[in-house]
């Protein structure tokens, strides 16, 4: 028996701006940065540790005051939103809160104009350790069983626990 076979063509025009293609791309934007997106219980676990009695108290020395913890509750429920109903606004959101509590965090490092940030390591960065290290460092544990590994002698595993 023959059987007739039609050859579909593939679409090759495609109009860049129609809704489809837009959402699309937005969802891809997202799932670009989608590891910065912790798990929901992780932004749970950090709104109670922040409303805690213990971190109110640890903010109040360390800040002069309690901070505001709402953004932790906003973010779980984002967390909780994405997770359930892959909502894409509720997934840009903790993304963005994401970014910007990294930022802040980097804030230090970023306005940091005393050190000079280098393109590459020094170029002797693997030369040999001085002799006094050498010397010093003979007689260790680490020294000896990375000797004995260079041999090629059998290492024993050995227990240093011990239960009573």
């Amino acid at each position: 028996m023959a059987q007739n076979k039609e050859k579909i063509k593939p679409q090759t025009e495609k109009n860049d701006k129609s809704p489809e293609n837009i959402t699309n791309k937005n969802e891809t934007e997202v799932l670009e940065d989608e590891w910065l997106i912790r798990d929901c219980d992780m932004y749970d676990d950090e709104y109670d540790e922040c409303t805690s009695f213990r971190g109110r108290f640890h903010q109040y020395f360390i800040f002069g005051e309690t901070l505001d913890c709402n953004q932790w509750k906003k973010d779980y429920d984002n967390c909780c939103k994405w997770r359930d109903k892959k909502e894409l606004k509720a997934a840009e959101a903790l993304i963005n809160s994401e970014k910007a509590r990294r930022l802040e965090r980097l804030k230090a490092h970023y306005k940091n104009d005393i050190w000079k940030k280098r393109d590459s390591p020094p170029s002797d960065w693997d030369k040999p350790l001085p002799e006094w290290m050498v010397k010093r460092d003979e007689n260790t544990y680490l020294a000896h069983r990375a000797k004995e590994m260079k041999e090629g002698k059998p290492v024993e595993e050995q227990s240093s626990c011990v239960l009573m």
